[in-house]
């Protein structure tokens, strides 16, 4: 009975929210109008409660698509067709969208809240001066198992995962990247290997997990593993914290081997025709007060310091979601490996799926 609660309340709330976002693009909106501000971004990843509060605020009328991959993101960007005024993507996906031009500079005086940013999280790799791209929430990919079928804190490393008592007990997120990643890290390598050696042997390994893999799945995992109908599962850290509020077996662990670290963006497109309003959303989003009820909405972490000071005293020192300098120092960002390199990581994790089923 309490399976089906759960159940039915999670799709009471998904569909509130569908019906909140489709109403607004129900609404009449064009490109060029100055009082609509367009935004792109991934699903369920903003509070509907401060589109609204900017609204009022400002004015303007929020227009809201979302994605579902930085790849969907970056073909429809490219095509063009809508003139979004804001997106988000991925690290990476910024390294990958400079290159291609789609990314226009940005006015820092108009961004003033960006002193709110924590400077670990800023001047990275893919954006050095933040000319183009501003820190929206951060994360991590690890391991959430439940206690009920694991014992607490047996669970430590990647390895871990190929114990032969967890056959057919571990869901594993449909991402090559990430699953790709994650076998590489257990074999000593980085995440940004272009060894096609060392990549065909991170896949072999892969392939001995596949008795342990009970599924490869996105979104379900979370429904999977709250209704305890999986030992362990490899996620990010957002996902494990949306589960963990709902069921108190469950716990997270970035694995001691290291793991991602990943950063979503704000960024302007090129072809924004409402630059000045992506501007203010984003300075509004910085505002400490409004960057936490944000985080505390999507169950991600914030880079924005003031913001994880209003955090409850539980989130904020809770190092499952907000790691220690020693833990971040052992973290690897993705790098954009180019398209024929990505493509190599596509292929063999496809390879390794078919393998699993």
């Amino acid at each position: 009975m309490k399976k089906i609660i759960i159940a039915i309340g999670a799709t009471l709330l998904a569909c509130l929210g569908l019906a909140f976002w489709a109403n607004r693009l129900e609404k009449p909106a064009v490109a060029g109008n100055g009082q609509n501000l367009i935004i792109y971004n991934w699903g369920d990843y903003l509070d509907p409660q401060l589109v609204k509060k900017f609204e009022k605020q400002t004015g303007y009328h929020v227009v809201y698509e979302t994605f579902d991959s930085n790849e969907a993101m970056y073909t429809k960007i490219k095509q063009g067709g809508t003139a979004y005024d804001l997106t988000i993507p991925s690290e990476y996906m910024v390294t990958k969208m400079l290159k291609a031009h789609l990314l226009d500079r940005l006015d820092k005086k108009e961004i003033p809240n960006m002193k709110y940013i924590g400077k670990s999280f800023l001047h990275k790799s893919f954006d050095q001066n933040n000319d183009y791209s501003v820190p929206y929430l951060w994360g991590t990919l690890g391991i959430v198992y439940n206690d009920k079928f694991v014992k607490k804190g047996s669970i430590k490393n990647w390895n871990d995962l190929w114990s032969k008592k967890y056959r057919n007990q571990i869901l594993l997120v449909d991402s090559a990247r990430d699953a790709m990643g994650m076998s590489l890290v257990s074999l000593g390598y980085s995440m940004n290997t272009t060894s096609s050696l060392r990549l065909r042997l991170a896949q072999t390994k892969l392939d001995s997990l596949g008795p342990n893999i009970k599924a490869i799945i996105s979104d379900e995992m979370k429904m999977y593993m709250i209704q305890n109908e999986a030992a362990i599962g490899v996620t990010w850290s957002g996902e494990a914290h949306e589960m963990m509020e709902s069921n108190p077996h469950l716990h997270y662990v970035v694995p001691t081997q290291g793991s991602n670290l990943w950063f979503d963006n704000f960024v302007v497109p090129k072809t924004a025709k409402n630059k000045k309003a992506a501007l203010k959303f984003i300075n509004f989003m910085l505002e400490p007060k409004n960057a936490a009820q944000n985080a505390e909405y999507v169950g991600y972490a914030t880079p924005n310091i003031e913001a994880q000071l209003l955090l409850p005293k539980r989130v904020r020192e809770d190092k499952q979601f907000y790691p220690d300098e020693k833990t971040l120092r052992n973290l690897q960002v993705f790098k954009d490996l180019g398209p024929k390199k990505t493509q190599e990581y596509n292929d063999l994790f496809l390879e390794f799926k078919m393998y699993a089923r």
